[in-house]
């Protein structure tokens, strides 16, 4: 073997020398001691291992950034080989025919275009490009920091944050930055490649005879508070003059409005805007809305607000987030790889006073107090799956196991919208005073991570022990807790949003643009023959309220609280999972947040709907994908990916083409959410 190997390099690589008469055999010499070296390794090599025995090889060391790598390849190629069956296989075999877009079968039946469309994107799914920056932005000219493929996060990070942050005093530009949403439909069509919002509606509605001259988004920064989206932009001017110019164009026919998420407040701050003399308001008129809107059809409403939103700005934190720190920490905590990548992005988010209009609206009147909630008596999926095979579960969520026990289930303190600790999330609200001096105060010592300051840097060890002390927080009380953590953004921000419930609403500081975007503290305009829907999904488990902890003593305390995530519901208090209390809802809005204004707020003449508009509850029952050849789901009910809901989509397209709620069947409801508004007592 070793003899046959040197003939083969013999062969191949020996260069041919060239002779000279007193160096050739001075050469010809030393190759062949050479070969003869390399000989004599391989016989040697062979005594020590025998034929049929290789030697072992150390066992490498393994690090942890290897497992990283290796976990991310495998995510990708996971991915990419999921990609290839999609697009590659073929369409008609057995279980993977796509169905029939409902656009193209509402074609069949005779629905064509006939009332201007304008979509209005919520929070973060709108693109944004760069008009000018910093040296570090060079060659980014016109290009998507938000949205799209997102590589800038990976090629230049510091600089792609910075250039994502608002001015902290100002809310607006800072020096030598701008920053503008993408126009177009492509501004909120896919948020990154593959991942569509508006896509699929806008596919069908092409389907039925829609295109640029009758279809409009109406795209808007959306980091920026409402009223400065005008300041800046003009963007709610020229979302006026847009719905007036396809009036006008398309046989004075009226538009309807498709607003998602968060620009479901932003249109209401609209609706106000428009009718409101200038130079506050648009000068439109108390008629401009009846003569111009047919139907706002919004999809997963926010309009009271959002309880994740609250996790966000007091730590950067949900429960996704929250899972990840408890699991792999080494991603998200800085002292690990001093990445600090929770304290950046609480830096940047809280820069962005579109996140404020998203807290809790109504107070605990609307969320509950220490002891009440709305929602109280909801029953967990996941304590109904345990319980139903081998036990009865009334309708309180009380439970008979097998030997005929009954045990009465605790009602969950959803009011508690921030507790620290767990028994503060349960235990009665005259006992809380009790369990503040079992506090450990050991791991408020303010240390700072150095690089990256929020506004945590200067609080405190007193003022941080001041916080954990008070042990439970509503809807009330949570501006208090908010001003103490975060004073900067609450002094800018509570100048553009408010989040009470009006006593009087003819008083004339309600006519300040800061509460047109609170349905509780503003009318809806005089349009009687305008529509209202509230369209989102049921049957998910949506975040509700957390419990808290202060952080490790070894942590950085840039950021000294963080979700429980080893606080779990036991035995029949279900609702409760790693930190998080969980009620119905479509993942992101609880159904309170998105129903209770069409199902009892606006329903009928009230004095937040004096003209008596229509409303409609149109919901749609989550259910998953079958498997992860049908994506994200024809007939889900999450927060994004309802926008490719077949139902809804159906909705949408046959109101465009000229359908009222009356036609559509009236209310859809699958959740307590009628139950709920009745618990809920405001003066109508």
């Amino acid at each position: 073997m070793a003899s046959s190997i040197l003939r083969f390099r013999k062969l191949c690589f020996v260069e041919p020398v060239k002779w000279s008469s007193s160096l050739g055999s001075e050469s010809c010499q030393k190759q062949k001691n050479e070969e003869k070296q390399t000989y004599d390794a391989f016989k040697e090599q062979e005594k020590e291992n025998p034929k049929g025995k290789r030697q072992k090889k150390q066992p490498k060391e393994w690090r942890c950034m290897d497992n990283c790598c290796r976990t991310i390849g495998y995510i990708c190629t996971t991915w990419w080989l999921l990609l290839f069956l999609v697009n590659c296989l073929p369409a008609n075999l057995p279980g993977l025919s796509v169905p029939e877009p409902p656009g193209a079968r509402l074609k069949r039946e005779g629905l064509t275009a006939l009332h201007p469309v304008v979509l209005v994107p919520g929070i973060v799914t709108g693109g944004l490009e760069l008009w000018e920056g910093k040296p570090c932005s060079e060659g980014l000219f016109r290009k998507r920091l938000w949205g799209g493929s997102f590589t800038e996060i990976f090629k230049r990070p510091l600089c792609w944050l910075e250039h994502l942050s608002l001015d902290n005093e100002t809310g607006l530009d800072p020096p030598g930055i701008r920053v503008r949403a993408v126009p177009g439909l492509v501004a909120a069509d896919y948020f990154a490649p593959g991942y569509f919002v508006w896509a699929i509606l806008i596919e069908n509605l092409a389907k039925i005879g829609y295109e640029s001259k009758n279809m409009y988004m109406a795209a808007y920064d959306w980091r920026l508070s409402f009223q400065n989206t005008e300041v800046r932009d003009q963007a709610l001017s020229r979302l006026k003059s847009k719905i007036e110019l396809m009036y006008l164009t398309n046989g004075r026919r009226k538009v309807v409005v498709v607003p998602h998420s968060m620009g479901v407040i932003y249109f209401l701050h609209f609706l106000k805007w428009v009718e409101t003399p200038t130079p506050m308001g648009g000068g439109g008129g108390p008629d401009w809305c009846n003569k111009h809107i047919k139907a706002v059809m919004n999809i997963g409403p926010a309009f009271l607000g959002v309880p994740k939103t609250v996790g966000n700005l007091l730590s950067a934190e949900s429960k996704d987030v929250a899972l990840v720190r408890a699991m792999a920490p080494v991603l998200l905590d800085s002292k690990t790889l001093g990445l600090q990548t929770l304290e950046h992005a609480m830096r940047v988010c809280r820069t962005w006073d579109s996140v404020v209009s998203l807290l809790p609206k109504g107070g605990d009147a609307i969320w509950g107090n220490l002891d009440w909630s709305p929602e109280e008596g909801h029953i967990c999926d996941s304590f109904k799956e345990r319980r139903t095979q081998s036990s009865s579960v009334d309708k309180k969520g009380n439970y008979t196991d097998d030997r005929g026990v009954i045990h009465l289930k605790e009602a969950s303190k959803y009011g508690r919208i921030i507790s620290f600790g767990k028994e503060a999330s349960e235990v009665p609200s005259s006992h809380l005073s009790t369990l503040a001096s079992k506090v450990g105060l050991h791991n408020t010592a303010n240390i700072s991570c150095g690089k990256v300051w929020t506004e945590y840097d200067e609080m405190s060890p007193e003022s941080i022990s001041k916080v954990v002390e008070k042990k439970a927080y509503t809807a009330t009380t949570l501006a208090d807790l908010l001003r103490l953590v975060a004073p900067k953004m609450m002094q800018r921000a509570e100048a553009h949003f408010s989040h009470g419930i009006a006593e009087n609403l003819d008083d004339p500081k309600y006519n300040h643009y800061k509460y047109w975007s609170n349905p509780l503290e503003t009318k809806l305009p005089n349009a009687p023959d305008m529509e209202i829907y509230c369209l989102y999904g049921a049957g998910i488990p949506t975040e509700r309220s957390y419990v808290y902890k202060l952080s490790h003593s070894d942590k950085c305390k840039s950021i000294p609280f963080q979700i429980d995530t080893s606080a779990d519901g036991s035995g029949i208090n279900g609702c409760l999972k790693g930190g998080v209390y969980f009620v119905d809802g479509d993942e992101t809005v609880p159904v309170l947040s998105a129903g209770f204004m069409c199902a009892k707020g606006w329903r009928g003449k009230t004095r937040f709907n004096p003209s008596g508009i229509a409303t409609y509850i149109r919901e749609y029952r989550h259910k998953p994908p079958m498997s992860l050849l049908e994506g994200r789901g024809l007939e889900s009910g999450a927060h994004v990916d309802i926008m490719g809901n077949v139902a809804l989509i159906e909705d949408v397209l046959r109101v465009a083409a000229g359908a009222n709620g009356a036609d559509l069947g009236g209310d859809r409801i699958y959740s307590d959410i009628m139950k709920i508004s009745e618990r809920v007592n405001i003066r109508l």
